[in-house]
Parts: C-alpha cells; structure tokens; sequence
C-alpha cells in the first residue's frame, strides 16, 4: 500500500507499473499537477467502459467513489467538463478485468 502522503505522480505511475504487470493496460488521458492532483480513475474490461472512480479526501484520509453518468454516451463530455473544473486533476485509464481490486490496493 502506497502512503497517503506520496505525490499523486508518483501514485498514478505505480498504478500503471501495477496494471501492466498484471496484464493489462493504462493510459494517462489527462495530466495533472504532480504533487497534489486529483485522481480519478476510468475503468474498463476489453475496452467496455466501466465505472469512473474518484479519489477524495475523507474524515481520515482518502476514499474512493463512483463518479460520472451512468450512461456511457455521456462519459467524454463528463470528463471533458471535470478538466475544464480542475486543471490540476488526473485522469487515468485502466483497462483490466480486476483494475478496481488493482486500483483500491494500491491506492488505499
């Protein structure tokens, strides 16, 4: 488990490392400040879209929580409008059967 207090560059390269080591793949679709954006996470299985995830700050670190519209047509322009709100926001493709479980422990 990586510490709450890593970079969240330094957290998104080792969630990628991660994913790709176990099979599957990840993409950077949108850069954010390196040392304090945040993150949020399109999920995939063979190219399906799955859930978004977003990672916030909670009452005693951080959370994860399912983000965006529930229908995938809308998906690119949710992503779009959340970088236009904050510029400093990652966004991070994981296409892989298990990347929730990846993701979750990793970035707990």
């Amino acid at each position: 488990m990586m510490d709450a207090r890593a970079t969240a560059g330094l957290l998104v390269s080792a969630l990628i490392r991660r994913i790709e080591a176990e099979g599957g793949s990840a993409m950077i679709l949108a850069k954010g400040d390196a040392t304090a954006g945040a993150i949020l996470l399109a999920l995939a299985e063979r190219g399906v879209d799955g859930p978004l995830l977003e990672r916030s700050l909670a009452g005693n670190g951080y959370a994860w929580r399912e983000t965006g519209p529930s229908d995938p047509s809308e998906r690119s322009a949710y992503l779009a409008g959340r970088r236009r709100s904050d510029p400093d926001l990652w966004i991070v493709e994981l296409d892989h059967a298990y990347a929730r479980r990846i993701a979750l422990d990793l970035l707990a």
